[in-house]
């Protein structure tokens, strides 16, 4: 019988060389992560100081009526269509009136006077420059109107982490200014503040604290003798 051959002999021996592969995964990710690095500091707060650069913002509107005059003044009707026009407006603290009298009749003067004084207004001294002319036998209402806001509040445009610069919010001081514009009764004393008009505010304004520290405390006459009170009963 032959002798069977070794099956070692048969087998070949087969090394398979690892083929290389070219790819640009790494090299992708590496650009995506240095792209998106650069895209937050786009967006790094700049403003390095102190003040916010959201502020109340004071603007200013005309309103203005032409009423017909006559040398009495104002007649029944011109004042009662005036004083609908100032309600209609919603007349209020804070508001301006002037008034344009080419005419210079004083009794003008006091019957517009009055009807804002009921409304707890004085008239201004001098009326702001208005558009038009006012025609003969009449006179023009200017109702000044002040109004405060915060334009750009709120806002929340940064959208990175990163402050190298160490810089303000973009919407930082919009909840104190919005708040203070919507709160103060006359925005024009964000521009200036109010001033009296004489000594006797003053010494209005005084009056109640003089009277405070003048009147003697309640307890500084004594305490009342609390006496017995007598009630019917029987033996």
């Amino acid at each position: 019988m032959p002798r069977p051959r070794a099956l070692a002999s048969n087998v070949r021996k087969v090394t398979t060389m690892p083929i290389a592969r070219h790819t640009t995964l790494p090299k992708l990710a590496i650009a995506l992560t240095l792209g998106l690095g650069l895209a937050g500091c786009a967006g790094m707060p700049s403003n390095a100081s102190l003040y916010s650069e959201k502020v109340p913002v004071v603007a200013r509107t005309n309103m203005v009526l032409d009423v017909n005059t006559t040398t009495s003044g104002l007649p029944i009707s011109e004042q009662q269509r005036l004083n609908g026009w100032f309600e209609t407006m919603d007349l209020r603290y804070g508001d301006r009136i002037a008034i344009e009298n080419p005419g210079q009749n004083p009794a003008v003067d006091a019957a517009i006077r009055d009807l804002a004084g009921r409304y707890g207004l004085m008239l201004s001294d001098t009326a702001p420059v208005t558009a038009g002319y006012v025609q003969p036998g009449q006179a023009r209402v200017v109702i000044t109107r002040t109004t405060a806001s915060v334009p750009g509040c709120p806002d929340w445009s940064a959208k990175s982490d990163m402050n190298y610069t160490n810089g303000l919010s973009p919407g930082y001081g919009c909840a104190v200014n919005s708040n203070l514009a919507a709160m103060v009764a006359d925005p024009q004393d964000l521009l200036e503040g109010k001033k009296g008009a004489s000594e006797t505010v003053i010494a209005t304004s005084n009056k109640a604290i003089s009277t405070y520290r003048e009147t003697p405390p309640t307890g500084a006459g004594g305490l009342q003798a609390a006496g017995a009170v007598g009630g019917g009963g029987g033996n």
